[in-house]
């Protein structure tokens, strides 16, 4: 069962944790310091600010959030699936995030996913759930997870900064794809969601930018995946 931050007090606790069982990352949390805890709306408002800062620098999503949220006030999942497709257009959404966000609207009125349920799952099982919606591929589901739920053990695998960060860190030639991070990140269970806060961080300190989660491409899926309802992305 995943634990869940919903206080910095929850964040330091888990990272004592964590370097305890794993002391390599001792190091890696001096150089990038306690990192604050960062959380956001839930629900479907927080998968749709999610959907729409994918592929988006911050300034941008920033900027679509702000004309989506004003146009919906209540912002309503029933009021936005409803909605006129060039009404959404005009805010700045592309066609495929569009679709997505009416598809979990859809998705919530139609009783085929229950965000209240997802926010008492443990990690595995809530990103499942997620990505089981079109629309929500593995990047949404976890940034959903860390952001917006606080589960402790989310791991943002196909995340570009986090996953620079781990090369900086354990000094790699190349930077691990998502397949890798996955692997990478099993002995850090159940406080994944934490390294990946701690990687953030360590991000912004080696590099001096901001460690704001990125989405990376996962890697390609076979026909045999698919088959097997495998998919990493959507």
């Amino acid at each position: 069962m995943s634990s869940f931050l919903h206080t910095e007090a929850d964040l330091a606790a888990g990272m004592a944790a964590l370097v305890a069982q794993d002391p390599r990352l001792g190091p890696v949390l001096e150089k990038a310091g306690m990192p604050a805890l960062r959380r956001r709306e839930g629900g479907y408002a927080g998968l749709c600010s999610i959907v729409c800062g994918q592929q988006l620098s911050t300034a941008s999503a920033a900027a679509i959030r702000a004309r989506l949220f004003a146009a919906f006030d209540p912002f309503h999942h029933d009021t936005v699936r409803l909605a006129r497709g060039d009404k959404l257009a005009r805010l700045g959404l592309s066609r495929p995030k569009i679709k997505s966000i009416k598809a979990i609207g859809a998705a919530i009125a139609k009783n085929h996913i229950d965000l209240d349920a997802v926010a008492r799952m443990d990690a595995d099982q809530a990103h499942a759930a997620l990505t089981a919606l079109h629309g929500i591929g593995p990047w949404t589901a976890d940034i959903y997870l860390l952001f917006c739920l606080g589960n402790a053990d989310a791991w943002p695998a196909g995340d570009l900064a986090v996953q620079e960060a781990v090369r900086l860190a354990f000094n790699m030639k190349k930077r691990p794809d998502a397949k890798a991070m996955v692997k990478l990140a099993e002995k850090w269970r159940p406080w994944r969601g934490v390294a990946a806060h701690l990687f953030w961080a360590y991000y912004h300190a080696v590099k001096r930018r901001e460690g704001a989660p990125v989405q990376a491409t996962w890697p390609a899926v076979t026909k045999k995946q698919k088959a097997k309802g495998t998919a990493n992305g959507r």
